[in-house]
């Protein structure tokens, strides 16, 4: 009886015994890495340090994003038991926490709970607050945006964990948050670091330098503002670039937002539509078509279109002029732009063909990202295919059919300003940077394509455009605005053009979505605003000094029959400055000017009586003498 006792004794002993043997190999072996990470879990931690984040300027150095020091608050309620004295001091101690608020907070929560975050305190406050149970103190930067809506919708903003959520701050997000340092420790069961284990070394935050300049920027978003809310437009665009760089100087749609209060805009603010939303671009693409042209030697300036009286059939449609009371018979290439003629523009295109039409809107970048620097870019609405129907192709040569983004626009005619070239457009400053460029068009096709702006401006649809003592290239445009049932609802206004007589020429593109009232034409709305804004550019910012028309001319100069017997050397200082071409026929004028390569641009008929660069002055490399003309007066 004992002996069987002991016998179970024993199997039981034996069984325990293999049990012990069997959890420690599970332990030792099978559950060691687990339990070592639940191990480090409880003791091993690791910290996380970001640098600052890094700040934005603007091209002058100008502050356009920051950070300030802020603080969140946060508590374990478990830890004080019920005590809710520390969270009345805190109350006390900051009153944009009340009491209320705080007691709402915490209800039903034993855990980790946030109390506020990034709220600003002062040091006596912060110094008090590290003084209460149970409740813990972060020291932690907020983006701040000094200039609130200024530029908000190319910056984008901040989430609360400061990691950019869009525009140029999510874009660039890695090279503005910088690497955090990283800090490994263990800790006791007080939660207090007892060992250093290990540290990484992390990457200084990043700033970020714009082209962009505020005080254009701020002048363009108010003018641009005024003109949406004069016209009850639904929004309006625009843009600034420098077409021999691709640098930026101003862009904005309105309405817009706050970067700091974001969570209460309309989320179709925050986007910077002149990049993000495509639209059919009207008659300021008719530029595009005649470049074509002209760059294939199928016309020239003035070259005749007959225009059928406003009213063309193409197969079983007719076309018609934008303004119906116009029955245009005989146009030149030149006036063709000048009056914008739709009718004209299709009879351009079906000279050039669809397959070369095609050709040049893909060197003009049409239907491709520019690779701005935003977020969201579209590539427009341009199908490259094999044919299109004569309608199609008449659509598309007057800028309907097709869709483009303000930022296309402004690239693409920035060939016209830069003598032929494409560069695309970017936000940062390049400084002295090579910029890449190609070539797309012939300089004579761009300067041919300026002088026949300059007439749009000076006697065509865009004289609202004018400024006085500079010459403006430029376009307008009345376009259809289509609808979500695809057809068309309301216009959008727009204006695009350049000084040409300045040391440093702009491109300046801006368009009225949807303007009430009876005037919706480009003239009308949209170019009193380029009017407006390049003014300020050109009479306040001394980079941008015009070239003022030569006055108070000798009588002699007025004399035709002198003129011809002058000789042409006695006009020339040297070969640097530029020489007199008062009193010159257009033969003599442009004569003088080729043994110089001088570019000229003719205004009137008959001799010259002013010219836009003085006698005497630095010739400007690759700029234009404009030489305004009347008939000569015999005494």
């Amino acid at each position: 009886m004992i002996r069987n006792r002991l016998f179970v004794v024993f199997v039981i002993f034996v069984v325990l015994f293999f049990g012990v043997l069997v959890r420690a190999f599970h332990i030792q072996v099978i559950s060691n890495d687990e339990l070592i990470s639940y191990s480090n879990s409880q003791t091993l931690r690791f910290e996380k340090n970001y640098p600052n984040r890094g700040r934005i300027f603007d091209r002058n150095g100008y502050d356009l994003a920051i950070n300030v020091q802020t603080y969140s608050l946060f508590t374990i309620p478990k830890l004080l038991k019920g005590d809710y004295r520390p969270y009345q001091e805190l109350a006390k101690i900051a009153p944009v926490l009340s009491y209320e608020k705080i007691r709402r907070r915490i209800r039903n929560r034993k855990h980790y709970t946030w109390l506020a975050r990034k709220i600003e305190l002062n040091k006596e406050q912060v110094d008090k607050i590290k003084e209460l149970p149970g409740i813990y103190i972060d020291s932690v930067p907020k983006r701040i945006y000094p200039n609130h809506e200024l530029l908000s919708q190319a910056i984008g903003f901040v989430g609360v964990d400061n990691k950019g959520l869009a525009g140029l701050e999510y874009l660039f997000d890695k090279e503005l948050q910088g690497k955090p340092r990283i800090i490994k420790y263990l800790r006791d069961a007080k939660g207090r670091a007892i060992k250093f284990e290990s540290q990484e070394v992390g990457d200084d935050a990043k700033d970020l330098h714009l082209s962009i300049d505020k005080d254009l920027q701020a002048v363009s978003e108010r003018i641009l503002k005024e003109a949406v809310i004069k016209n009850e437009a639904f929004r309006g665009g625009i843009g600034i670039m420098d077409p021999d760089n691709g640098e930026i100087l101003a862009i904005a749609n309105y309405p817009t937002f706050d970067g700091e209060n974001y969570k209460q805009s309309n989320t179709n603010n925050r986007k910077l539509a002149f990049v993000t939303d495509p639209f059919e671009p009207g008659s300021s693409f008719k530029v595009f078509t005649v470049a074509a042209a002209i760059e294939n030697k199928i016309i020239r300036p003035d070259t005749n279109y007959y225009c059928e009286k406003g009213r063309f059939r193409i197969g079983s449609h007719f076309i018609g002029e934008a303004d119906p009371r116009k029955q245009y018979e005989w146009l030149s290439v030149k006036d063709i732009l000048k009056y914008s003629s739709n009718i004209g523009t299709t009879k351009i295109a079906f000279d050039l063909t669809f397959s070369k039409f095609n050709a040049a809107m893909d060197f003009f970048r049409f239907g491709q990202k520019t690779n701005v620097e935003v977020p969201g870019e579209s590539r427009g609405i341009y199908n490259f295919q094999e044919r299109a129907s004569n309608l199609s192709l008449s659509n598309m040569s007057f800028g309907q059919g097709l869709a483009t983004t303000g930022i296309q626009m402004l690239a693409a005619y920035s060939a016209f300003a830069n003598g032929g070239y494409y560069i695309e457009p970017t936000l940062l400053l390049r400084k002295n940077k090579i910029v890449p460029k190609k070539r797309i068009i012939s300089k004579p096709t761009a300067d041919a394509l300026t002088d026949m702006l300059i007439s749009v401006v000076d006697e065509g649809t865009g004289t609202n455009a004018k400024i006085k003592d500079f010459v403006i290239a430029g376009k307008t445009s009345t376009a259809q605005r289509a609808d979500n049932n695809g057809g068309y609802k309301g216009y959008i206004a727009g204006f695009i053009g350049y000084p040409v007589n300045v040391d440093k020429k702009f491109v300046l593109y801006v368009y009225i979505d949807n303007p009430q009232g009876p005037r919706y034409y480009g003239n009308s709305i949209a170019a009193p605003v380029f009017k407006e804004v390049a003014e300020y550019i050109l009479y306040k910012n001394k980079e941008y000094k015009g070239l003022t028309e030569t006055q108070n001319f000798s009588e002699e100069d007025k004399r035709f029959d002198e003129v011809k017997t002058e000789k042409s050397a006695t006009r020339i200082i040297n070969n640097e400055t530029v020489p007199n071409f008062i009193g010159l026929d257009k033969i003599s004028a442009n004569q003088l000017a080729s043994k110089l390569k001088i570019n000229l641009i003719h205004k009137g008929v008959g001799i010259v009586k002013k010219q836009s660069q003085q006698f005497g002055n630095k010739l400007l490399v690759d700029s234009y003498v404009i030489l305004n003309y009347e008939t000569p007066k015999y005494e």
